[in-house]
């Protein structure tokens, strides 16, 4: 079996993810999101809240899973015998970065590839630190995100709907 693994910060879950995941579950036997802990990236949502709106976001798709982790990258992959490791490209300038953490997965997780997919042109612009900023600011992220993240993203700011 074909077990993917999507790790991210998730911080929020934006349309461009959810974009990656729909198209990883109709690849893949199984997906597992994995909503990194990061707690040096100062997430706002804590991971509980960033794993519930994962789960809600995806609970349409029957063969993904979502899970809160905080340990080495590698070592979830082997916990979760995941054989693909899933990582989304928006730019070229995401390719620097991400060719490195492969190569550097690859030698902690030898059984595991590392894949990319590039979202939809629709989404490849979104990121959710832009996403986070305009949402701090009062701006309408409904494009951006799923109405769940965008009322939590509300509270979060204590904005009004």
């Amino acid at each position: 079996m074909n077990r993917v693994l999507y790790p991210g910060t998730f911080d929020p879950i934006t349309k461009g993810h959810g974009d990656l995941i729909e198209r990883a579950a109709r690849l893949f036997e199984h997906v597992i999101v994995a909503v990194a802990a990061s707690p040096k990236k100062n997430p706002i949502f804590s991971l509980e809240k960033r794993v519930d709106l994962a789960r809600q976001v995806t609970a349409h798709l029957p063969n993904v899973e979502v899970i809160g982790f905080s340990c080495l990258l590698a070592n979830l992959v082997k916990e979760q015998k995941a054989t693909i490791l899933l990582r989304g490209l928006r730019a070229v300038s995401d390719f620097e970065f991400e060719f490195q953490l492969a190569n550097m997965n690859r030698i902690l997780a030898p059984d595991a590839e590392s894949m990319f997919l590039t979202p939809s042109e629709n989404y490849s612009y979104i990121s959710s630190t832009l996403v986070r900023e305009i949402a701090a600011l009062g701006g309408d992220v409904t494009k951006f995100v799923h109405p769940l993240v965008k009322e939590a993203l509300h509270e979060r700011f204590n904005l009004t709907p």
